[in-house]
């Protein structure tokens, strides 16, 4: 098999596999490997899980597509119980997590320019952030590295370094429209931001009437141990985008807001011809019902609790190879002394799969499904990394 007529814009492992169960990955041959990426924080109910497969297959007996021209039931019964586990009246479904944030920073300047303030389209953003590959979405996250090579950035973005509430609020002015803000950056490094920092947001969006959009594309669907990582400050956004989790492997983004926040959005104001399809709509529904249940969370938080202690006594082993363990939940991130490059490739050889990030950062993403035996074998692949990276470093002349 060659891959010559793919486009090279992935730096993709030599592994190919051919089945999943659970926490677990199988290549052709028959080796296993414990995935703690999950398809980049998506498969937050691992590989096969009956409840899924079923939901999709039954949809898939009846319809699979058949375009927002028409009334669809289940897009109806999965807004309504977005809307009642969370802050959002209203739900635009879409496709990933970039049309999410998309749909989110239209929305806000669609509010402002039905009340008459057609200038208020700036948004504040945050250095670190990740928002997704679009050109709006890259021009919102303003790293100069994805955005080199296509021309100007899309206008009406502001950059914050830090998390510092007087440069936010100098930063807004009378073109200001709504900030943009991860609770938890991922692709930024696992960067948890604090919930008093979230707070204040809060209260400066109120008086100055801007809208705060939250993007839990990474963080949300049960990944910090509550339904969205925002709950953890008690904070009530305007406008929020959600993907990855909410599939559990199959493509679906969501677009939540207030009605006010989303007043703007009326007939022939944005549209999807995949938003909404009735398989993600079917597979949605279904990880919702197991994610938000409150056992399933109190069991990730305990499972969160138990592998953070690992990667801790882990870092207290090997301080030269990890400097340091970031944050919550299952969304974690092991800063690295060196490459982290290399230290994923050692777990990858210890049969362990993982996500890189930047500032050094291995993130630790795994299906929220995991327990006692797949902490023991992260555990295991974990030290056997920092064993064979030490070993080489002692190599080193």
């Amino acid at each position: 098999m060659t891959l010559n007529a793919i486009m090279p814009t992935y730096r993709r492992a030599p592994l190919a596999f051919a089945k999943g169960q659970g926490a677990w990955l199988m290549t052709e041959d028959g080796t296993l490997y414990l995935d703690f990426a999950a398809g980049v924080a998506v498969n937050v109910l691992g590989y096969r899980h009956p409840a899924l497969v079923a939901a999709l297959c039954a949809q898939a007996d009846n319809i699979w597509h058949i375009s927002n021209l028409y009334t669809v039931p289940q897009q109806q019964h999965l807004a309504a119980k977005l809307t009642e586990l969370s802050f959002a009246e209203q739900v635009f479904f879409c496709n990933s997590g970039a049309e999410a944030v998309e749909g989110a920073i239209k929305t806000a300047r669609k509010y402002h320019a039905s009340k008459g303030d057609e200038e208020r389209y700036e948004i504040i953003c945050f250095r670190g952030a990740f928002h997704g590959r679009t050109l709006t979405a890259l021009a919102a996250a303003g790293n100069e590295a994805h955005l080199a090579g296509y021309g100007p950035p899309a206008p009406g973005f502001i950059h914050i370094d830090g998390f510092h509430l007087d440069q936010v609020e100098a930063a807004i002015g009378s073109a200001t429209a709504a900030i943009l803000i991860e609770p938890i950056q991922g692709e930024g490094g696992i960067v948890c931001v604090p919930d008093e920092f979230l707070i204040g947001l809060r209260r400066l969006c109120d008086t100055h009437g801007v809208l705060l959009i939250l993007d839990e594309v990474q963080s949300g669907m049960g990944r910090t141990g509550k339904l969205f990582a925002h709950e953890w400050a008690a904070v009530r956004p305007d406008i929020m985008a959600v993907a990855k989790g909410l599939g559990g492997g199959f493509p679906i983004g969501a677009v939540l807001a207030n009605k006010e926040a989303a007043c703007g959005m009326t007939v022939g104001t944005h549209g999807s011809t995949y938003g909404g399809n009735l398989l993600a709509m079917a597979v949605g529904a279904t990880v919702l019902d197991i994610v938000a249940d409150a056992d399933f969370l109190a069991h990730v938080n305990q499972t969160a609790q138990a592998l953070r202690e690992k990667l801790d006594e882990l870092a207290s082993n090997y301080g030269d190879i990890i400097q340091a363990i970031h944050g919550r939940g299952l969304m974690l991130g092991v800063q690295c002394v060196g490459n982290n490059m290399d230290f994923m490739v050692a777990l990858r050889d210890a049969h362990m799969l993982t996500v890189a990030a930047s500032n050094s950062v291995v993130r630790l993403l795994p299906p929220l499904i995991i327990g006692e035996k797949e902490i023991a074998a992260a555990y295991t692949a974990l030290q056997t990394a920092c064993d064979s990276l030490r070993a080489q470093q002692a190599r080193v002349p």
